[in-house]
């Protein structure tokens, strides 16, 4: 059997800002397209947002939360608020990553466990407002799939079929509830919604990117380990590395990976990725680094966009990444 990939398109940067302005429209409704048929996204309406309890730490004060997000499930969440604020603060959306660790969810965001420090209260020392929620099958939603109560891998691609039975992507669904947390952060009293950053490890940095090109008001991202062109994965063999809520329908019939992240132009963004990360083969994000950085130099802005491949380093989150990430938050919120 031949299993030659068919030709993608390639993405061309026009010589003129106009022209990619226009260009860009037709871009991110493709995407949205390719997403699938996702319900319509309800506005926030914070009399339906459930506040569920409050607690206090030294540095801030923790709130979870719940939303129904209007296609069938609700959605758990947690808001961090710092306790030493004066004004309006910055916002930072949260994205959990996957690791198979279906247990897991929100609850990264008060662990040490794949970052090098304690995110939600490393923000909060420094004045930001986090949230975070819980994907898909993942932290209290685990086992509470579509009519069924399996668990895992196995919980996940039943939603996955039956998302695709009604002409949706789990990618796409997964990308509305993050959308309607990004709603939600960005309407607190407290938090100044033209300051809204995202940030993530693995499936969190790639929910970051995606968010990004589809949403104007994250005006910050860092993206760790996880940039993937997904001609490259395909040509390393290596499909195997993401799981089936990574894969979306017909992508590659229109562009690659760049013609997502050139979305992102010209707002700030960071990529942090090691050149052993199975998951993000390097030739691909040359590529994108190529054709993406074309769109930021025609705003004028090369610096807002930048990518950082590290020698030696697989799918981790080291110090020096974690404080680059910070760095980029403080410089660009």
């Amino acid at each position: 059997m031949n299993h030659a990939a068919p030709a993608v398109p390639e993405l061309a940067i026009p010589a003129d800002v106009a022209d990619w302005q226009q260009q860009r429209e037709v871009l991110r409704a493709t995407l949205w397209r390719l997403l699938g048929d996702l319900p319509p996204r309800p506005a926030p309406r914070p009399g339906e947002i459930r506040w569920r309890d409050r607690r206090e730490t030294d540095d801030s004060t923790i709130e979870s939360f719940e939303f129904d997000n209007g296609a069938g499930a609700v959605v758990p969440g947690v808001f961090i608020l710092p306790k030493r604020r004066s004004g309006k603060v910055p916002g930072v959306l949260y994205c959990h990553w996957h690791g198979g660790e279906y247990d897991g969810g929100k609850k990264e965001v008060f662990e040490q466990a794949h970052t090098p420090a304690v995110p939600a209260t490393e923000f909060a020392k420094r004045g930001y407002a986090v949230l975070a929620i819980d994907a898909y099958c993942f932290g209290e939603r685990h086992g509470k799939g579509p009519g069924s109560d399996e668990r895992g891998g196995a919980g996940e691609l039943t939603a996955s079929k039956w998302n695709l039975w009604f002409g949706r992507s789990l990618w796409g669904m997964m990308l509305r509830d993050d959308l309607m947390a990004l709603d939600i952060l960005a309407s607190r009293p407290e938090v100044d919604a033209s300051r809204l950053g995202a940030t993530g490890i693995s499936m969190g940095a790639t929910r970051t990117w995606w968010l990004m090109a589809l949403d104007d008001r994250i005006r910050a991202g860092v993206a760790v380990a996880c940039l993937t062109r997904y001609q490259d994965l395909i040509e390393a063999g290596l499909l195997k590395a993401h799981g089936i809520y990574y894969y979306v329908p017909g992508m590659l019939q229109h562009f690659d990976t760049e013609a997502v992240v050139s979305l992102i132009a010209p707002r700030a963004v960071l990529f942090l990725t090691g050149d052993q990360d199975g998951g993000s083969p390097v030739p691909g994000i040359r590529r994108i680094e190529a054709v993406a950085g074309e769109v930021w130099r025609l705003y004028g802005k090369p610096g807002s966009f930048e990518s950082r491949i590290y020698p030696g380093l697989g799918h981790v989150y080291t110090p020096d990444m974690w404080e680059r990430m910070l760095a980029w938050m403080g410089k660009h919120l």
